[in-house]
């Protein structure tokens, strides 16, 4: 329920946008800085994906009890209280030596005052916006994501090459300051006396957390079989146990919720909600578009900043073209087709995307230039806007009013252990093949001398790091690796870095393709529109499901 709406709810959305805008700032910029981060403190390229994969896997594994814990105190303590963990956060991250520090500043603080912020958004748009103007404030919300993602790479890529990273963190606490200045003017929706059931928070952070981390470590442990020299559990691989151990977990969540329902206790998420079709529609969809958008803006900066040794800004200025198509999918879509049915258009999205990941797949050779992700980047960026227009009517619509933050608080948990998700899993394939190609490279070269060959299997079982082919060849020397053996290696090493990223983008298109199977659950008439029963029946055209 809502106290009113702000005079000036303009500034308030602005001010609320700005927030989201901070929220997907974070991975835009080191997906781009990937290489020069690892260099600059100390680690590898796997060590910013960890990095990355925890940022948001802290965020999705808190993002219902920090939902929970916001309507308990108010929405918008709640949003300032997450500022300034955020804010603290950041500039950790500015000063970060060494990727530790950085884990905690970056991955862990941050994460913990997203989880504060988002929830908090959906509950004080509607308090701060009335009805009539509400579908247009949320996309103006969403929007701010989506520029998020565009300005991103760009500015990263600009930061990195001209200064440092670094800036773009020390830039969040500027704007954090900015915004707790303005927090003022933002009408707050009144606490909601709660109990927060401590056994259900803990088992959905153990249980998301233990899947998401087995995947991350699949690419070095082995799915099933262990690596060579690596850790096994009862002769198999710790990854099939953390994530059955982690799904049994979430059982168990699950299953808490309904007992404290059934019981009049309250519950930290009404599984309930579970049970309405469009609701789960929208929700798997987010997973599905945010997992897809991660693992392509993983993968295509490594093929620019590492395979072909381009500047951040470089890679920046090369992933423009996804970002411009998806604000205008995003913003023109609904501006231009505000009736358009949200299953066909999400649908066209999917296909979009598709398109975009097989036109890389087929376009990464040993002949390939930069000029090779322009096409694919625009059909990426016009299914990522055209899910992005839709979805986010589709999820608030689902529900009444009342419910409306707990949609926000499954909405971002899905979007964010989507994209969590996605960095594990299509960074561990990445990285499994890789390793499993330079090994039977280096073992069937005939130029490579034996006891190399034995020394490379011994040291890189565990997994082969992405290097650019400068790194590797002052790798080799610094190791005494000279001549035919040295070049022998590098050939083998740029086959095995193509191979990696087609399986990985190939991957991609796979989960894409997947999407599409749930697609049936969204709604055929857009949020609003008046309801047309389909002639000789019953039923509206949303329940005609293909």
């Amino acid at each position: 329920m809502t106290t009113g709406t702000a005079r000036n709810s303009g500034f308030v959305v602005m001010v609320l946008a700005a927030g989201q805008f901070l929220m997907t700032l974070d991975s835009s910029v080191m997906n781009v800085s990937m290489a020069t981060v690892a260099e600059d403190v100390g680690t590898t390229i796997t060590g910013v994906q960890t990095a990355i994969t925890l940022y948001t896997l802290v965020m999705a594994t808190l993002m219902i009890t920090g939902g929970k814990i916001g309507g308990m105190i108010g929405r918008r303590r709640a949003f300032g209280v997450g500022l300034v963990i955020y804010g603290a956060g950041s500039l950790i991250t500015a000063l970060a030596p060494n990727l530790p520090v950085l884990l905690l500043g970056w991955s862990l603080l941050e994460g913990i005052g997203a989880a504060l912020i988002m929830p908090a958004i959906v509950s004080l748009v509607a308090s701060n916006v009335g009805a009539e103007g509400r579908t247009a404030a949320y996309g103006l919300v969403a929007a701010a994501g989506a520029m998020a993602v565009a300005v991103g790479p760009l500015l990263g890529g600009t930061l990195t090459t001209f200064a440092s990273w670094r800036w773009v963190f020390v830039g969040e606490v500027v704007v954090v300051v900015v915004i707790l200045l303005a927090l003022r003017t933002v009408v707050d929706t009144p606490p909601t006396p709660g109990h927060l059931d401590v056994i259900s928070a803990l088992a959905s952070i153990i249980g998301l957390g233990m899947i998401v981390f087995g995947v991350l470590r699949s690419g070095e442990w082995g799915w099933v079989r262990p690596t060579p020299g690596g850790p096994e559990i009862l002769g198999v691989s710790p990854t099939i146990w953390l994530v059955g151990v982690g799904m049994v977990v979430m059982y168990g969540f699950v299953h808490r919720q309904a007992h404290l329902t059934e019981t009049g206790r309250e519950p930290l998420v009404d599984v309930s909600l579970l049970r309405n079709r469009q609701l789960t529609g929208g929700l798997t969809m987010f997973f599905a578009q945010f997992t897809v958008q991660a693992g392509v803006f993983f993968t295509v900066p490594l093929f620019l900043s590492v395979v072909l040794e381009l500047s951040a800004l470089g890679t920046g200025v090369r992933i423009l073209p996804l970002s411009i198509a998806l604000i205008a999918a995003a913003i023109g879509i609904p501006k231009l087709w505000p009736q358009a049915s949200p299953r066909r258009v999400i649908r066209l999205g999917l296909f979009s995307m598709v398109i975009g990941v097989g036109l890389l797949v087929a376009g990464i050779d040993p002949g390939a230039n930069a000029a090779v992700v322009l096409i694919p980047m625009l059909f990426l960026g016009l299914g990522l806007g055209a899910l992005s227009s839709q979805l986010g009517a589709v999820t608030v619509s689902a529900v009444d009013d009342d419910h409306s933050t707990e949609v926000g608080g499954l909405q971002n948990t899905a979007t964010n252990l989507g994209a969590s998700l996605g960095t594990a899993l299509i960074g561990s394939v990445l990285i499994a093949t890789l390793t499993s190609s330079v090994l039977s490279g280096i073992d069937d070269n005939p130029a490579v001398p034996a006891s190399v060959a034995e020394q490379a299997t011994t040291e890189l079982a565990s997994g082969v790091p992405f290097v650019s082919t400068t790194q590797l060849h002052e790798s080799l020397a610094e190791a005494g690796v000279t001549g035919s053996a040295a070049d022998a290696i590098v050939e083998v090493n740029a086959d095995s870095r193509l191979m990696a990223l087609r399986v990985a983008l190939s991957v991609s298109a796979l989960l894409a393709i997947a999407a599409l199977f749930g697609t049936g659950r969204i709604p055929q008439r857009a949020p609003g529109a008046p309801s047309t029963p389909t002639a000789g029946k019953g039923r509206s055209d949303d329940d005609q499901d293909p």
